[in-house]
């Protein structure tokens, strides 16, 4: 694939006459709409609009290349824009613009157009290029300087590469979309360091991946290192050594500087704290943005096995509808005992993938074991200080705990143990760390987390052991709330095993309450994704449909993802609808003998078209409360 390829006579204007920013934008945006892979311009012109709000993507010396990467594109793109005038773009170097490419990128599917449209941003680096780009009387002769240049400048590409160590300086260069601005400082830094006579390796962390991936030996023997990057990437690995921290724009204007400092040593050594730190001219994070950050990267890691177990659990509830209402509801035969398995095994490794990659990210590898450990103790309820029978799950709760546990632990074992002799250095990782970190994680979860919570789950289940035989629409709202209020976790539990253990004194009604107050969540989270969808990411609307087959399925904890995302918005939300679910059904005198299984069962309920309304409007009150506390996000988001 070539540059060209991206772009054609119909989306290249030339000797184009704006006034401004927000002109040049409207009409280079128009320009791209030709190229026919645009399915939503009003969106993809906000997507654009908001990579600027991040910084001016006129990147100077004459050149402008505003971009975006979102799902209103249908496949990658150019469009190119040629104002002899100049306009103000609000450069980085302050100079007017007059010569702007727009690259569209679509968010999913092949990255291979991502290598092209680094190309580009590489070759507007050359002066030459970009006079004969301004000189160009049509839009045949501007793709053939194109073509012409990107042949000249890439032919060593078919070439065997030469191999080479010990650089005197290395490089990291990143952007937030990885499109554009990270190679054009790759390309500054490398076009300094030749006229310098500096030899430079540049890694280029773009949106296809890691490019020319620095190695432990070429980082050993560098004399300083440059971070131009505006977004996270990996620094821990340049311990010990001088670098310097800078935005990416100055990677792109300032190479020989940085370059000349990095030669001469006068940086600070660099000492490694987290996996992924900003750059330190960047706006620091504050302890609550953190606590969002280790938490994202635990749900982000969770969720597909919330969705894929889930799902097949579903699946073995719809295969097995003849023995609904029984013990072996979901395995009654070898295809749905096949799908409940196996979906189980998946749905119960959420809580240890949870724990552990927050973690993690708190404290990099050596966490990942002692916080899986945890999440997984989250999951057994295990305490030696309460005998088996009363063992009870600590839920994405205790997971939730077990995961921040474990990554401060490990950052505390790291600090205790810098003080040990160089010669013991390498039984870190493989002895001391694994030990004391899955032996510490044990004892708090075993002696500190799991008891009080299985005690809770007593206390509940007697303080409602003793009102069951009153207000019946209390309890139907009670129990209703109860079951989003940990989803899955003790409370959940607490309940839920309340309405089972009514079954066998035939109260069918406060089974009916539990399942339609365990049924809400997934819902109104599904209703709300797909109705007030400004509300949430794209990856969380693409949770709608899983979470619908969840919700019916009564799989609360399909809503985990969320609540952990955003719990003092989400489980008030979710525990309001699901406890007004179980007051209605209390109230219509709805029941249900099967303890499991949601809308599958429903051909066995008591007052089964009563129960879907109140099933019906527990979802949406919960999907209004949602709508109602969440704020929109910024297109950006």
């Amino acid at each position: 694939m070539k540059i060209t390829d991206l772009l054609n006579e119909k989306s290249i204007l030339l000797g184009a006459s704006v006034s401004s920013k927000q002109e040049t934008i409207d009409q280079v945006v128009s320009l791209m709409e030709k190229n026919g892979n645009v399915q939503d311009l009003a969106a993809y012109k906000q997507a654009v609009l908001a990579r600027e709000e991040q910084s001016s993507t006129g990147v100077g010396e004459g050149i402008a290349i505003p971009h975006a990467k979102t799902a209103a594109i249908t496949a990658p793109g150019l469009a190119a824009m040629t104002v002899p005038a100049g306009v103000d773009y609000d450069s980085l170097d302050g100079a007017p613009v007059n010569l702007v490419f727009l690259i569209a990128a679509p968010e999913s599917g092949e990255n291979a157009h991502l290598e092209i449209l680094s190309r580009l941003s590489t070759m507007l680096m050359d002066e030459n290029f970009r006079q004969d780009l301004l000189s160009a009387k049509d839009g045949q002769e501007f793709l053939q300087i194109i073509d012409r240049a990107e042949a000249a400048t890439f032919a060593e590409e078919t070439q065997p590469a030469e191999e080479k160590t010990g650089y005197d300086v290395l490089a990291v260069t990143a952007c937030p979309t990885g499109i554009a601005h990270t190679f054009m400082a790759a390309e500054a830094l490398e076009k300094a360091a030749e006229k310098a006579g500096i030899s430079l390796k540049v890694e280029t962390n773009g949106s296809a991946g890691i490019k020319n991936a620095l190695t432990a030996e070429d980082i050993a023997a560098a004399k300083g290192i440059i971070v131009a990057a505006d977004k996270a990437v990996e620094i821990n690995r340049f311990n010990g050594k001088r670098v310097i921290f800078v935005k990416v724009s100055e990677g792109i204007h300032l190479p020989a500087e940085l370059l000349e400092q990095a030669m001469k040593g006068e940086v600070p050594v660099f000492h490694a704290t987290a996996k992924a730190v900003e750059a330190d001219n960047g706006p620091k994070d504050s302890a609550w943005r953190k606590i969002y950050k280790y938490l994202m990267n635990g749900v982000s890691h969770m969720l597909p096995f919330v969705i894929g177990g889930g799902i097949l659990i579903a699946l073995s509830f719809l295969f097995d509808s003849a023995n609904a209402g029984t013990p072996q509801f979901g395995t009654g035969n070898p295809l749905s005992s096949f799908f409940n398995q196996i979906g189980g095994l998946a749905f119960g490794m959420m809580f240890p993938i949870l724990a552990g990659y927050i973690a993690m990210a708190i404290a990099d590898r050596p966490a990942l074991m002692p916080g899986m450990v945890g999440g997984f103790l989250a999951k057994t309820g295990l305490s030696l200080s309460l005998p088996q029978e009363m063992w009870q799950p600590s839920g994405f709760l205790g997971a939730l705990a077990a995961g921040f546990l474990a990554g401060y632990l490990m950052l505390a074992l790291r600090k205790m143990t810098n003080r040990l002799p160089a010669s013991l250095e390498g039984i870190k990782p493989m002895l001391l760390y694994p030990f004391l970190g899955i032996l510490g994680i044990g004892a708090v979860m075993v002696f500190v987390v799991n008891p009080p919570m299985a005690w809770l789950n007593s206390g509940m289940n007697n303080f409602l052991a003793g009102m069951s035989t009153g207000s019946k629409v209390f309890l139907g709202l009670l129990l209703g709330g109860m079951m989003s209020v940990d989803f899955g976790g003790p409370i959940n539990k607490t309940a839920y095993v309340f309405g089972t253990a009514s079954l066998a004194s035939q109260q069918y009604d406060i089974m009916a309450a539990v399942m339609a107050g365990g049924m809400v969540p997934p819902l109104a989270i599904a209703f709300s994704t797909l109705i007030f969808k400004n509300r949430y990411t794209k990856a969380e609307r693409q949770t709608t449909a899983s979470n619908f087959v969840m919700g019916l399925s009564f799989i609360t904890e399909g809503a985990i993802p969320f609540a952990a995302a955003d719990p003092l918005r989400v489980i008030p939300s979710c525990a309001v609808g699901s406890a007004v679910a179980g007051a209605l059904s209390m109230w219509f005198g709805c029941g249900s003998p099967a303890p499991h299984g949601g809308i599958f069962v429903a051909g066995v309920m008591t007052h089964a078209g009563y129960f879907l309304i109140s099933l019906l409007a527990g979802a949406l009150v919960g999907m209004c409360l949602l709508a109602l506390l969440k704020k929109p996000l910024s297109q950006q988001d």
